[in-house]
């Protein structure tokens, strides 16, 4: 299903290829996807050398034919996320590339810049919810090996990539260094600015939480919390970044 040294997979016998590769990049590195979404929210996938090769032209057979593929993204070295299916939707022969669709609803949308303003902000969207944020959730995930950095929970269907500068800000990439693992409950109190993370990787608890009175949840699951160092990733590549964190504690400390 994956061909790991050319990136295209186009068997003998196939007319088109069966399926494109993107390498997981550690932290540090450009995110493969990050500088390859066109104006119109359509990702790009580049030619492997010679714009002839047997497996470039699988690539032009898929979008001749209409036929679909898989996408193969890397979210930990041999690890890989499938996405099926996708289109190839355009071939761009100057720029060596071509342009894939994620969703159904992409493929009958205009290629390149003569697209309306919402047209081109619901093909985006479309591109941050199916690709994006799939694949920073399992390297958010598996940089942090599985567990909350706040309580350690270890259940991964629990487990959430919080992301320190919103997906809606444009410099919330989707990049390892901008998200921390955390449970449901940690990354909803820390959405609403009920916890805060300072640059030095310490957990507070908003002063008015401190104060209240409940049951075991807010005593044990928030409250606790307070002064508590973040567990972080092994990599120091991949641990969160202390620029952001500054920026987004400061928020936390404005809403208190």
């Amino acid at each position: 299903m994956i061909d790991n040294q050319l990136g295209i997979r186009k068997p003998r016998g196939l007319t088109a290829a069966l399926s494109i590769l993107t390498t997981y990049t550690p932290g540090g590195g450009r995110v493969p996807y990050e500088d390859e979404v066109g104006s119109d929210g359509l990702l790009r996938y580049k030619f492997q050398g010679n714009p002839q090769h047997y497996t470039n032209a699988g690539l032009r057979a898929a979008f001749r034919e209409g036929v679909p593929l898989i996408w193969f993204f890397g979210i930990q070295q041999g690890v890989y996320l499938p996405f099926f299916p996708v289109w190839i939707v355009g071939v761009e022969a100057e720029q060596s590339q071509v342009a894939v669709a994620l969703d159904e609803a992409q493929r009958s949308l205009p290629i390149g810049g003569v697209s309306s303003e919402i047209e081109r902000r619901y093909s985006l969207g479309i591109t941050r919810r199916r690709l994006h944020q799939p694949v920073f959730r399992q390297r958010v995930i598996q940089a942090y090996e599985s567990a909350c950095a706040m309580c350690r929970l270890r259940h991964r269907s629990l487990l959430d990539a919080a992301h320190i500068i919103p997906d809606r800000d444009t410099r919330g990439v989707p990049a390892i260094a901008n998200g921390v693992s955390l449970c449901k409950i940690h990354h909803a109190a820390y959405d609403e600015n009920i916890l805060g993370i300072r640059p030095d990787y310490v957990v507070e608890v908003r002063a008015d939480i401190l104060r209240e009175i409940d049951g075991p949840m807010l005593k044990h699951g928030l409250q606790e919390l307070h002064h508590h160092a973040l567990a972080l990733p092994r990599r120091r590549a991949d641990q969160p970044d202390p620029v952001l964190l500054e920026e987004r504690y400061d928020r936390f400390r404005t809403a208190s």
